[in-house]
């Protein structure tokens, strides 16, 4: 039974699941917009709006922590705290949205976009 469980499976082992978690995490990063399926991005939107928390104060801590969920990847945390941290400085939350697209060719999967507000 799943009482009192967080969080989607998305049809993956908890590896698996991270490393995806993480890949599209930083890809809205980079583009700033990605489609991708309704459960992902409903998935991505609680974790990337932690991560613009600690983006916005950009301490030490908090640059080492972006670090951390972030792969290593300077050239994204550096986006983050640079760009994106000083975008939203006055913004409480709400820095990204999810938009039903339609559904997806193949399988038939919703497909959502998420974006920055």
């Amino acid at each position: 039974m799943r009482h009192r469980q967080i969080g989607r499976k998305l049809g993956r082992v908890k590896g698996q699941r991270t490393a995806l978690i993480r890949s599209l995490l930083t890809a809205l990063i980079l583009h700033e917009k990605i489609e991708t399926t309704e459960a992902k991005a409903k998935t991505l939107k609680p974790k990337i709006e932690k991560l613009m928390t600690y983006a916005k104060r950009g301490t030490l801590a908090d640059k080492q922590r972006l670090m951390k969920h972030l792969y290593n990847n300077q050239i994204v945390v550096r986006k983050m705290i640079r760009v994106l941290g000083t975008r939203y400085k006055d913004r409480t939350g709400g820095y990204v949205r999810v938009v039903k697209k339609g559904y997806r060719a193949g399988d038939n999967a919703p497909v959502s976009v998420i974006e920055f507000v």
